[in-house]
């Protein structure tokens, strides 16, 4: 083996725009251990991004192989393999991976896994030649790091820990090191696209150059294996640090311990958490058990230094096309996943980790009560839309975890009054649905923040404050009874293409609650160019409306619900190689291109496996158990190699060279770590017989009880222009007030001071229940605190019964 002259100076800085790599993952992984902050991800057979000291701070783009010979051969394990992974066991999260190459002339079997004590990621490798002899081959590691979620500004050089070869990188206070059990014969630091070693070796075949630094840049660092002294078996390390040095102390350590040792220990960890777990089994006769995967993908998503938050998915959506500027990803926390996530551990039997999980919530809630749209793992928010169901459903979770006893010391009470407190102050109208889309009544959102209301009256009262949970009750009947008001549209097109009276829409409109007159709104597409990013909210519809029965709102066999199923069978489903699936909506722009391009802006959507496991928590609420057990194995098909979930299913003919199969996972995300606690749920469920998260509060009140109300609101972000005959109407202010009101036109008027609610809200009921059919209500309000007068007048009429179902119809 020969050894290179090295050069301080490699050519091309600071290299290419970097990019991430692919999204859709085979393996996630960590050690269950607090002392181990590391998490790993694989797909195509190789090493992804790394994350460390946090879960949501990537530090590597990838790490792979290259293979080749003197003359004929350069190959990459990512593009030039077949690729077998399957956890070292089941519920494991450690790999053995095979990759063998396309032309038959070599093998290489890696094992995965990090130090269950150190932040060490460890790669036993096996390279083997199936054509010639093992000293026809050059074989390479090469490392793209991409430190503190960016690929520029990283720092690369050679070098050694006391004496032993490392390749280290760089990045204000991280660095990593590099390093294998037989010392590299050869290191480089390049230039991404100009002086790395892939450059070099595809070109040569082999190394022909090597440079002793790389510095403020996208740089790639390469190691040349020895495989005379290997025989072609060697350990590889990548070890994290403050600084080079603690990171080379840490791979030098990794390197000295046994192997077998530590994934003795690393398997131990995790079987003692399986252990744990109930032991639900997956429907499908797969080689992997998609159960025991997904209970391990739960835990692996959670955090080991913030109070155990969870990220949506160690991945960026169609990675390989985004760079830096989009630090994100998934690797966030959106409040919502986090406790559909935590709903999949309790139905998995971990209570704990659930309870971690409301635990943090309880310290990154908001002054105001609300949550961010979503946020960094140290409650830092991301993007700043504002979803009332991420509000809402900290609230449910703690419902939960009271119901099983759970709570044990928590003084949840704090965090589920302020939570109710924003939800009254500004719902039910949300400024995004949970698409992160648009604004309007959700029927989705709905249904969570109704639920979540009942839930904190209950926790009002067993806190001894009767006058809140009074006012939580009649809130939640309120909305509740305005649901088909604001969603519920019927004589359109649609329905009477499909012979039905109606059906709930995507979105309700803002300004429905302002209607005096049929709603003609548009709502806005997303992710559709300016010619397509809009249409009349009549024609878009939506799964979301099936949480209406998952929350206990309306029974599964209404006539309302069985119409709009009709209609989102019609619209939304489509059948594919593995089973059936559903959009979000009609007309949805986020996915793949026609031609298998990723997402960039604009696209077509395409099926969600999430949406499957709802779909069959809905068959099962009808009693249809055997088509939520086919529901349940169409999830099982629709994983990828390695049994994670994806985001989004390839619903069209199948594109190989874009690895788009029809019925199988697209380059969004995989794992969504939501779509796995979704089908832990669902095996939960029918094991049970019955849907596991559907809070009881809703179902006996508004199914059972068939509850209704007598309430119409009145506020500033829901000025209700019309009322119904009967009802009395209530004025919600977020200030004391006199109400100063009249039904003569001011010939005559009255005065009514309001109540405070203690949420927030001041509110006054005005005694309109006996008033005559098209009465104008006309008020105004005298400011307590400011001490002065609105100086305007609002109006409400008393509808006419020919007006009843007005902004019903189109």
């Amino acid at each position: 083996m020969e050894k290179l002259k090295i050069d301080n100076n490699p050519p091309g800085n600071p290299g290419v725009n970097p990019n991430w790599s692919i999204s859709a993952k085979d393996g996630v992984g960590t050690a269950n251990s607090i002392g181990n902050r590391l998490w790993f991800t694989i797909s195509k057979g190789i090493i992804n991004e790394i994350y460390y000291p946090r879960i949501d701070q990537a530090n590597i783009k990838d790490m792979q192989f290259l293979i080749s010979s003197e003359t004929e051969i350069f190959e990459e394990e990512k593009k030039h393999c077949t690729h077998q992974i399957l956890p070292v066991k089941q519920g494991v999260p450690a790999f053995n991976i095979t990759n063998k190459s396309k032309n038959g002339i070599y093998e290489i079997r890696k094992t995965i896994l990090t130090d269950p004590r150190r932040e060490v990621l460890i790669q036993k490798a096996q390279f083997k030649p199936l054509k010639g002899i093992l000293s026809n081959y050059h074989l390479y590691v090469i490392l793209t790091p991409h430190i503190k979620n960016c690929g520029f500004g990283n720092n690369g050089w050679i070098g050694d820990y006391k004496g032993i070869p490392m390749l280290f990188a760089q990045r204000d206070d991280i660095s990593l090191a590099l390093a294998c059990s037989i010392p590299f014969i050869n290191m480089s630091c390049g230039y991404v696209g100009f002086s790395d070693g892939w450059q070099d070796i595809s070109k040569n075949k082999k190394l022909t150059k090597c440079y002793s630094k790389a510095i403020d840049g996208n740089i790639a660092l390469t190691g040349e294996i020895d495989l005379s002294i290997s025989k072609g078996e060697f350990i590889i390390v990548l070890a994290f640090g403050n600084n080079a040095a603690e990171a080379g102390q840490l791979a030098r350590t990794a390197l000295i311990k046994n192997f077998d040792q530590q994934l003795s220990e690393f398997k131990n960890s995790w079987e003692k958490f399986q252990k744990k777990c109930l032991n639900l089994r997956s429907l499908s006769e797969k080689e992997i058990d998609i159960y025991r995967i997904s209970t391990s993908v739960l835990k692996t998503h959670m955090d080991k230094r913030f109070s155990d938050g969870i990220i949506a998915s160690l991945s960026i959506p169609w990675g390989f096309s985004k760079g830096d500027n989009d630090l994100g990803g998934y690797h966030l926390i959106w409040p919502r996943d986090l406790v559909e996530t935590a709903g999949g551990l309790l139905a998995a039997g971990d209570f704990s980790s659930a309870r971690q999980v409301l635990l943090y919530l309880m310290s990154t809630q908001e002054v105001d009560g609300h949550w961010p749209q979503n946020m960094w793992l140290d409650g830092t928010s991301y993007w700043q839309g504002i979803q009332m169901d991420e509000t809402a459903f900290p609230i449910l979770l703690a419902n939960v975890l009271k119901q099983n006893n759970e709570l044990y010391d928590l003084d949840i009470w704090p965090m589920v009054k302020q939570a109710a407190s924003f939800l009254v102050c500004n719902g039910p109208v949300s400024q995004e649905d949970r698409w992160e889309e648009d604004a309007g009544y959700s029927p989705f959102t709905l249904a969570v923040e109704i639920a979540a209301l009942l839930a904190a009256a209950e926790f009002a009262e067993e806190a001894g404050e009767h006058k809140i949970a009074k006012f939580l009750t009649e809130t939640a009947d309120m909305w509740n009874s305005k649901i088909d008001q604001w969603t519920y549209i019927k004589n359109t097109k649609i329905s009477k293409k499909l012979n039905i009276e109606g059906y709930y829409v995507r979105i309700g409109p803002k300004n429905v609650a302002d209607a005096a007159s049929p709603i003609n709104g548009y709502v806005p597409i997303k992710n559709k160019p300016p010619s397509q990013n809009k249409a009349l909210f009549e024609y878009i519809v939506s799964p979301d409306a099936l949480a209406l029965v998952r929350f206990g709102l309306r029974s599964a066999d209404d006539p309302r619900i069985i119409n709009t199923v009709k209609v989102i069978d019609s619209l939304l489903k489509t059948e594919t190689k593995t089973g059936p699936v559903w959009y979000r909506y009609n007309q949805d722009g986020y996915g793949e291109h026609e031609n298998g391009d990723p997402f960039d802006g604009t696209g077509i959507g395409r099926g969600w496996p999430l949406l499957v496991g709802e779909r069959a928590h809905y068959e099962l609420a009808r009693g249809n158990i055997s088509e939520a057990k086919f529901l349940c194995k169409v999830m099982e098909r629709q994983t990828g190699p390695g049994g994670l979930i994806p985001e989004q299913i390839w619903d069209s003919e199948d594109i190989p060279e874009k690895d788009l199969l029809n019925g199988h996972p697209t380059g969004s995300a995989m794992p969504l770590v939501w779509a796995h606690a979704e089908y832990i749920k669902l095996l939960h469920s029918i094991h049970k017989g019955s849907v596991f998260d559907m809070p009881n509060q809703t179902f006996k009140r508004y199914v059972i009880g068939d509850i209704s109300s007598n309430i119409s609101k009145w506020s500033y972000n829901h000025k209700s222009h019309q009322i119904a005959f009967g009802k009395q109407l209530r004025i919600e202010l977020l200030s004391p007030a006199i109400i100063h009101w009249t039904i003569d036109d001011w010939v005559s008027s009255h005065e009514l001071k309001t109540i405070d609610s203690e949420l927030g809200i001041h509110y006054g009921d005005l005694p309109t229940g006996k008033l005559a059919e098209g009465t104008k209500i006309i008020f105004t309000f005298y400011w307590i605190n400011s001490e002065n007068w609105e100086n305007k007048n609002f109006e409400v009429i008393i509808k006419k019964s020919e007006q009843k179902e007005l902004i019903l119809t189109t």
